[in-house]
C-alpha cells in the first residue's frame, strides 16, 4: 500500500473526527440559544421519550436511543424531573422496572422547543439541498455503526397522547411552523 495514500486518508479522518466534534458542540451550543427553556441535550431527551412505547421508556432504553451512557441519560432524567417535565412510574408490566413519563408541563415545553428546533434546523441546513441533507444523515447513520452497533432512531412516531398535545396547540399551528420553515429554508419570495 502507498505511504502516502495512507497518509493522506489518515489526515482526511482526523480532520473529519476534529471537525466532527466541533460541529456538535457548535450545534448543541447553537441550539441552547434557540431553545431557550430546554437545553439541546434536554430537548433530545424527551423527544427520545416520546419516540419510545410507553412501557418501554426506561432509563437504558432512553440512554441507547440518545447513544449516550446510562449515567448520562440519568443526569438529564434528573434534570428534567427537577423542571416538572418527567417523572418516574412503576412499570405495568414489571412492577421492579420504572418508567420514565412525559408530564403535562414537559409535553408543553417539547411543543414549544420543537417550534424553535424547527427554526433552528431551517437555520443550520438553510444551504444544503434536500438531496444533501439525506445524505448527510446517511452518512451519519454508516459513521454511527463503525462498532456494529445499529442507531436507534427516531423515525417512528411519538407516543404523545393527542389530548395532551391538542390543548398547547392552537388551529393553524402547523401551517404557522411550516410557513416559517420555508422562509427561513428558502427565503421569503419576495425578491422575485
Amino acid at each position: 500500500m502507498d505511504i502516502n495514500l495512507l497518509m493522506k486518508e489518515l489526515h482526511f479522518m482526523q480532520q473529519s473526527y476534529a471537525s466532527l466534534f466541533s460541529v456538535v458542540n457548535k450545534v448543541q451550543t447553537r441550539g441552547d440559544e434557540y431553545l431557550d427553556m430546554l437545553t439541546s441535550r434536554q430537548h433530545m431527551t424527551l423527544i427520545a421519550i416520546a419516540h419510545l412505547p410507553t412501557e418501554d421508556t426506561t432509563l437504558m432504553n432512553i440512554a441507547k436511543k440518545l447513544g449516550t451512557t446510562k449515567q448520562t441519560a440519568n443526569k438529564l432524567i434528573s434534570s428534567l424531573a427537577k423542571k416538572g417535565y418527567v417523572r418516574t412510574v412503576s412499570s405495568k408490566q414489571d412492577k421492579r422496572a420504572i418508567n420514565i413519563e412525559i408530564t403535562p408541563e414537559g409535553t408543553k415545553a417539547l411543543i414549544s422547543c420543537s417550534e424553535k428546533s424547527t427554526y433552528f434546523l431551517a437555520d443550520m441546513f438553510h444551504e444544503f439541498t434536500t438531496e444533501e441533507v439525506e445524505t448527510f444523515w446517511r452518512l451519519l447513520q454508516k459513521l454511527y455503526r463503525f462498532d456494529g452497533e445499529e442507531q436507534d432512531g427516531f423515525e417512528e412516531n411519538a407516543h404523545l397522547k393527542v389530548e395532551d398535545q391538542a390543548q398547547f396547540i392552537s388551529d393553524g399551528y402547523e401551517e404557522k411552523i411550516m410557513a416559517e420553515f420555508s422562509k427561513r429554508r428558502y427565503g421569503s419570495g419576495d425578491d422575485e
